[in-house]
């Protein structure tokens, strides 16, 4: 009876954990690339769509947005498409 309450345990704590695929946080594809002066710039990589970036840079900030040079993408799977040859049978 105690080995059933304990698997019953573990198995209500491993649902209740929701364990999601990591993911680096503060990665993604746009950047403002905002002038400091004297030629210093930084790099403000927060944006995930260039329309996330361009109020940012409108916004008084003397700057640009531009991909981020560390963002290597998201994984997408790539689907293979075999090529069917038609057989054409001679009925002479």
């Amino acid at each position: 009876m105690m080995r059933c309450t304990l698997t019953a345990a573990a198995v209500l704590a491993a649902i209740s954990f929701q364990v999601q695929p990591a993911r680096a946080a503060g990665v993604f594809p746009w950047c403002a690339v905002i002038s400091l002066g004297t030629g210093d710039v930084y790099w403000d990589c927060q944006y995930r769509t260039i329309e996330e970036c361009v109020p940012n840079v409108l916004a008084g900030n003397r700057g640009f947005c531009n991909h981020n040079p560390s963002y290597a993408g998201e994984l997408v799977p790539v689907h293979r498409h075999k090529a069917h040859r038609k057989r054409h049978v001679n009925r002479d």
